[in-house]
Formats: structure tokens, sequence, C-alpha cells
């Protein structure tokens, strides 16, 4: 009978949940989020190995030391330098030759980095004076008191490590080997020679302003490479108000 007929009406499939879909946004987002860490991560270690890091972060009078390393047309105390004086200073010359950073000798470690941040946060630290063109340049420090800081055990170790200054053979370089490779000097002033007791290398060989022949204090006749100075030229420029 037509009237005991029902139409029945089809089913209709129930809404699918979105959830699988906002997993999916969830999980692009964290993947974005996790690389743009990851980036700066990058650039921030990137920077870390600049002088700008040093002198925006940690230590406010870092501008003398900085144009030493970056331009070389000055040293730390402002003093105007040519080429040739410019490759007498440690920190340039071994961005020049060596694409050294400055953390390849003033080694990043933790303990020593949060010892610096501290005292740059309470100022507790001494400048020695200003240069000619206003900056502040901070007490000298030996290569003893650098390598210190880092868990060395002498200041020859700031030069003459793995990595560093070598021999042919990858062995790290003593202070006899040092003596050798100047041997042609032996019969004027050979500065590797202890004639008068061993020489800090730092004392000669000067990080952010033109290298000395230390023996010329006594001494007016010995050799002075090109572009370094005597003892008394180096004590009329290494002048801070």
């Amino acid at each position: 009978m037509a009237e005991d007929i029902k139409e029945e009406t089809p089913e209709v499939a129930p809404e699918t949940s979105p959830a699988p879909k906002k997993k999916k946004n969830k999980l692009a987002i964290v993947g974005i989020v996790v690389g743009v860490i990851v980036v700066l991560g990058i650039g921030l270690f990137v920077w870390h190995e600049q002088p700008s890091f040093c002198n925006a972060i940690c230590h406010t009078p870092m501008d003398a030391y900085g144009d030493t390393y970056l331009k070389g047309n000055v040293d730390k105390y402002g003093n105007e330098l040519n080429e040739q004086e410019a490759m007498a200073m440690m920190a340039f010359y071994h961005k020049e030759k060596a694409g050294y950073t400055c953390m390849k000798c003033h080694e990043p470690v933790l303990g020593q980095q949060v010892n610096e941040a501290m005292h740059w946060i309470t100022g507790n630290y001494t400048i020695q004076g200003e240069n000619q063109v206003g900056q502040a340049v901070l007490e000298e420090r030996t290569l003893d008191e650098l390598v210190s800081a880092w868990g060395g055990t002498s200041g020859d170790e700031f030069c003459l490590k793995s990595g560093c200054h070598v021999n042919d053979d990858g062995s790290v370089m003593t202070r006899d080997d040092l003596l050798a490779k100047t041997a042609n000097l032996d019969k004027t002033y050979n500065p590797h020679k202890p004639q008068h007791g061993e020489m800090a290398c730092g004392q000669c060989h000067k990080g952010h302003s033109q290298s000395i022949n230390n023996c010329t204090q006594c001494h007016v006749e010995a050799p002075v490479p090109d572009g370094w100075l005597t003892y008394q030229q180096a004590q009329k420029k290494a002048v801070v108000s």
C-alpha cells in the first residue's frame, strides 16, 4: 500500500573533526619558531666572534681596541699608522694574514666571560686613561694574566700552542725553536736569546700597538724590524691623559 511506504531520508555523514589540520598548523608553527631560534643562534655566534659584540655587550672601553683590529690605521693610543706600522700590531697582523677573529686569541671560556660581564655591569674595571681621540684605554695586561683567565699555565701558551705557532712537523714551538729561527741574529742581538733572562713574548710583541724591540732599551744599535719601534719611541707614543 502506497500510504505505508515511507520515504527514507538518506543519512548525512557527520562532519569530520578539524583536529588533524590544527595539529599540522601547530607543527608548522613549532618548526618556524625552531628555525628562527637556530638562525638567531648562528647569527649570535658569528657576532660573538667580532669586536662589535665585545663593545656592545661586555666591554665598554673597547673602541680603541676595535679600531686597531678592524682598521689598523691607528694604535690604541690614537697614533696614526701607515700600512707597515699597522702590520706591527699583532691583532691587525693576524687578522690580515691568518683571518683570526678576536676569540682566536681571547678564548671565550664561559667562567671568564661571566666574570668579565659582572665587572662590566658593576663598572669594576681599571682604565689607564684616555687616548688622543678621547677613547678609554685599559691598563695593559701581561700574557700571563691573559692566559690564566682561560686556564693556561704560562704566558708562552698565548702564542706557542697547537693551531698557532708550530714547527713544520706540526709540533708546538718551544723557546729553543724560536731561538733557532732567529739564529742569524746571534752576531747582533738575537731577541729570543735569554742573555738577560727570559723575556715575556708580550714585552716585544704588542697586540694593539706597534711592537717594540726591547733590546734597544740599552742597546740602541740593535736592529728594529720595519714598522716596529725602539723602546724610547714606544715610550713617547704610549701616552694617555
